[in-house]
């Protein structure tokens, strides 16, 4: 079961293509990334090594396994559990309206867990390879051992919904009494752009959202055959006891904020991976070239720098939430997320984060994502990095003249400049080189 299960999609709302884009697993696993075979370096990687060499334990709890103990382990809040009750994973007996399975984060590492689930899955965000997949037995062993998984997983992980690359996919779908999608009445993708009343279907979600009417809490009869025109549970759940019992969850929310921010932040980790491994091979290809026509210190063709230019630019796009959709109204969740989420910081010596909400226009305050801030991104190719760091520079000292960048007035770029340079000395002094 282990070795299949990457043709689960635990981060989606709906089944994925087979079909895998222009980059598929083959390519991955030859020169220069050699996805399947290259060292990992990733938090659950770091946890097996401290398993390995006994200077971690895991605890087996009798009713949910390993997963308490994974998440104190991993530093992964309880208050970012969301939930989703369609069918859509290799685990899909176990996942209904009644028994939804519960996905918990951090910034670098998604933990998902079924209730009386063979398997925990796990997905970690690796400077080298992108993102990375694994699966953990819940059954009580002296040295439990995270599997990780490969070949399989591309196969939806790596379709083109992914432009090729291992990543995430976050889905909206309509569900029925029994989980499963109805698939004729239309799936969406969600990011942050999609509007939040494409958003959620087939999840759960706590919180309140006055200006916009989601999908989520919509559970809809067998068989039905056009979409509904009313939610009953589309603005506000504070309670979710009368779809399932919460008891049987370590929490008993679904939070509103952290869907948003979890759908921001898979986007931007599968823009972090396309970065990372799109540089590698185009360096790699500009390489052979090279030494087939007998070149020597040639530098980047047109051809090379372009590849890097454009998935660069479509990441610095997303940092800085471009055509990002207007919630319409204040929206809040109901646990502890947004505050746990904000005080985590850094902050500025005026307190100010880049993780700080804004909640009503827009999600958060200062619209320049807190994973320019992370791991990932630091450890992007230098030549990548460079170039996406000149990018973001650009953009705060200047504006820039694309229409995708039209929501960054004069005032706003101002105090994003402020607060990065205020959490950070290295972009301080970045934004005070470039």
């Amino acid at each position: 079961m282990g070795r299949n299960f990457g043709v689960s999609i635990w981060l989606c709302g709906v089944a994925c293509a087979a079909a895998v884009g222009r980059l598929g697993a083959a390519d991955l696993d030859s020169a220069p990334v050699y996805y399947a075979t290259a060292p990992d370096n990733n938090p659950v990687a770091r946890l097996q090594l401290e398993l390995d060499t006994g200077r971690a334990k895991l605890a087996f709890d009798r009713e949910k396994g390993y997963l308490p103990a994974i998440l104190k382990a991993l530093e992964v809040p309880v208050s970012s559990q969301v939930l989703v009750f369609s069918k859509t994973s290799l685990q899909r007996n176990r996942i209904a309206p009644k028994t939804p399975r519960a996905i918990y984060f951090n910034d670098e590492v998604y933990v998902g867990y079924c209730q009386s689930g063979e398997v925990m899955e796990f997905s970690a965000a690796d400077p080298a390879l992108g993102t990375v997949f694994y699966t953990l037995e819940q059954q009580a062993e002296e040295a439990p051992r995270f599997k990780r998984q490969a070949e399989a997983c591309l196969i939806c992980h790596g379709s083109s919904a992914a432009q090729g690359f291992p990543g995430h996919l976050a889905r909206s779908v309509y569900a029925d009494t029994e989980g499963q999608p109805i698939f004729s009445l239309g799936t969406s993708r969600v990011e942050h752009s999609t509007p939040l009343e494409k958003r959620w279907g087939g999840w759960y979600v706590t919180g309140s959202n006055p200006g916009r009417e989601h999908r989520g809490n919509m559970i809809l009869p067998k068989n039905t055959r056009h979409q509904p025109r009313k939610n009953p549970h589309g603005t506000e759940c504070s309670d979710l006891k009368e779809f399932f019992a919460t008891e049987d969850y370590l929490s008993p929310h679904s939070d509103l904020v952290a869907l948003m921010v979890f759908e921001h932040q898979t986007e931007v980790h599968n823009r972090l991976t396309r970065v990372a491994l799109e540089t590698q091979l185009v360096l790699h290809q500009q390489k052979e070239f090279d030494r087939i026509l007998g070149r020597k210190e040639a530098g980047n063709s047109d051809s090379t720098s372009r590849r890097i230019d454009s998935a660069c630019e479509s990441l610095v796009q997303y940092l800085f939430f471009a055509e990002e959709a207007a919630l319409g109204g204040q929206v809040k969740g109901f646990n502890s997320f947004a505050s746990e989420f904000s005080k985590k910081g850094p902050h500025d010596a005026l307190g100010r984060t880049l993780r700080d909400f804004d909640l009503k226009d827009r999600l958060y305050r200062y619209p320049l994502s807190y994973m320019i801030l992370s791991h990932s991104f630091e450890q992007l190719p230098v030549v990548a990095r460079d170039v996406a760091i000149g990018k973001v520079v650009q953009v705060i000292r200047e504006g820039n003249c694309d229409k995708k960048y039209a929501h960054l007035t004069a005032a706003i770029r101002r105090e994003i400049s402020e607060v990065l340079a205020g959490v950070s000395p290295l972009w301080k002094e970045r934004l005070a080189k470039n």
